[in-house]
């Protein structure tokens, strides 16, 4: 069960923060990928029609000069420090629950200020002065009754909004289903008739929980200006927190994150133990010299041991790589995991057939250790991502992003869910069964195709053999092979708008007489092994 809350809070958001993160200014054309859809696109790449939830091959159609970059996690926390340091001037309690996104209530700060919009300008002034090049302009600040109103005015508009007190459901009800961000709910209220948040407000609660239960509940009272929060969230009822002393000081990276995954362990160890889950963490350190850093971070469910130490290890980042003027005067002495908020631990109900088992969560202990050790883009896991050909469908995914125990992506406000398994296939793509060893385009090895003449095999313009295959020569493999069995050819051709892009080709699959199944790909006139079938 939850309960409605409304505190005045202020938001500072930065819109498309993992592309300007990267460098890319407003008048480049890019966008970060997450799978094969946008997560960010600059405002060069916006005139041209792309969007974030797009697939990349219509990003792709619609600006052919599109940069196509791979979103940085760490790269966003440490570049978006500065703007949490410049907002933590006005106020010390500054959570943050994605890069790009930080939130404060505004209780003290705006009577010391004058007023809500005297902070915000302040806030806005600040901010101004340490934002990149790259994401001037792009920023707006946000005052609301709530976190989640605060988020939308922030998203409004040039530059955000202020919603005066108690204006909050009248600024919300004209917006459309689509902010509340659950998209199988919003799907079905459209359906039912319902267009904006006003319209699911106006519901009656008895109504909207029996047919829609928690979640709708949920979403209702989010439409109304409240935020939603457990009701049995609290602070930590006993001294939680652990600690490490750092003897010799450390200033690098990889041995202070060595550290935040020990702790991150230990603390997910102690709160199992007292039967808690965390919602909120604060992660503090001191240096040589007395300072003290504090910074909240906050997760869209409870904090896992992994989720914890990626955290910890975002922040620490921001806090030792960012401008010579910003950090920390001497390496740090003491770190320390303290849990904020809590709430009874609900526990894991297992499958009877497949499931989560004893070795998903060792796999997982695993990949979070190496990740500490050496750093989260360094472990990767296989994410299926879609494409029309082999060496497409899979990628190499961070391990940090993925419930490596329920094998399900973790999504976020701004994240962007990946293709399941279950996607319907590209036009174009191979027909099943998929190959089990696939090369690189820059890997895959020559081929001689010859028909039962010793005339080499071609591809026409529409798609058509030459003549039927009989003999195929593979490199490394010396010898020609008779052809068993063949089917094909498959003709794609891509980015003909494109000239530096472009590519058209064919593939074939053989059999030869030694029982083995290839994938043969003709290109620019010269045949190629994609993959291999075993």
């Amino acid at each position: 069960m939850t309960a409605p809350v409304a505190t005045r809070t202020l938001v500072v958001w930065c819109a498309d923060w993992p592309v300007h993160a990267l460098g890319y200014g407003p008048d480049e054309p890019a966008a970060v990928m997450v799978g094969s859809r946008v997560l960010a696109a600059t405002a060069a790449a916006r005139r041209d029609g792309v969007t974030p939830g797009m697939r990349r091959r219509d990003a792709q159609g619609r600006c052919p000069s599109l940069t196509v970059c791979v979103r940085d996690p760490a790269r966003e926390a440490r570049s978006f420090e500065p703007v949490v340091a410049a907002v933590a001037a006005f106020t010390p309690w500054v959570e943050l629950s994605v890069p790009g996104t930080c939130a404060t209530p505004t209780r003290g700060p705006s009577r010391y200020f004058g007023g809500d919009e005297a902070l915000v300008e302040a806030v806005r002034d600040g901010v101004a002065r340490v934002m990149p090049a790259s994401a001037a302009g792009s920023i707006g600040v946000g005052v609301a009754d709530g976190s989640f109103a605060a988020r939308l005015a922030a998203r409004s508009g040039q530059g955000g909004r202020l919603v005066p007190p108690g204006g909050t459901p009248a600024f919300l009800a004209p917006l459309p289903l689509s902010v509340l961000e659950q998209p199988d709910l919003t799907d079905v209220l459209g359906r039912l008739g319902l267009a904006c948040l006003g319209d699911l407000a106006a519901l009656p609660a008895a109504d909207v929980l029996g047919r829609f239960g928690l979640p709708g509940e949920r979403a209702r009272r989010l439409a109304r200006g409240f935020d939603v929060v457990p009701v049995d969230a609290r602070p930590p009822p006993d001294d939680l927190s652990v600690a490490e002393e750092l003897d010799p000081p450390v200033a690098r990276i990889d041995q202070a994150a060595f550290v935040a995954k020990s702790l991150a362990d230990r603390l997910s160890a102690r709160l199992d133990d007292a039967g808690w889950s965390c919602l909120r963490l604060a992660v503090e350190a001191e240096t040589e010299h007395g300072e003290r850093l504090s910074r909240l971070w906050r997760h869209e469910g409870t904090l896992t041991p992994a989720a914890m130490a990626e955290r910890v290890r975002w922040q620490l980042e921001g806090w030792l790589t960012v401008a010579p003027g910003g950090r920390p005067s001497g390496g740090l002495t003491r770190l320390a995991l303290v849990p904020d908020q809590v709430v009874p631990a609900q526990g894991r109900q297992l499958g009877f057939w497949g499931g989560q088992s004893e070795a998903a969560r060792r796999a997982a202990r695993a990949a979070g250790r190496l990740a500490a050790l050496v750093g989260p883009e360094a472990v990767n896991v296989v994410q299926r991502r879609g494409g029309r050909h082999p060496a497409e469908q899979f990628s190499l995914l961070a391990a940090t992003a993925v419930d490596l125990e329920g094998r399900a992506a973790v999504t976020t406000a701004s994240s962007v869910p990946l293709p399941s398994a279950t996607a319907p296939p590209w036009p174009g793509r191979l027909p099943a069964p998929s190959p089990t060893v696939v090369w690189a385009d820059a890997d895959r090895r020559p081929a001689v195709v010859l028909d039962e003449a010793g005339v080499p095999v071609s591809v026409g313009g529409r798609g058509e053999l030459s003549s039927a295959p009989f003999r195929v020569e593979l490199q490394g493999r010396p010898g020609f092979r008779r052809v068993r069995a063949w089917a094909g050819p498959w003709p794609v051709e891509e980015r003909w708008w494109d000239v530096s892009t472009r590519r058209r080709l064919a593939r074939l699959q053989v059999v030869l007489d030694d029982d083995h199944a290839w994938l043969l790909v003709v290109e620019g006139g010269r045949w190629w092994v994609a993959a291999g079938y075993e």
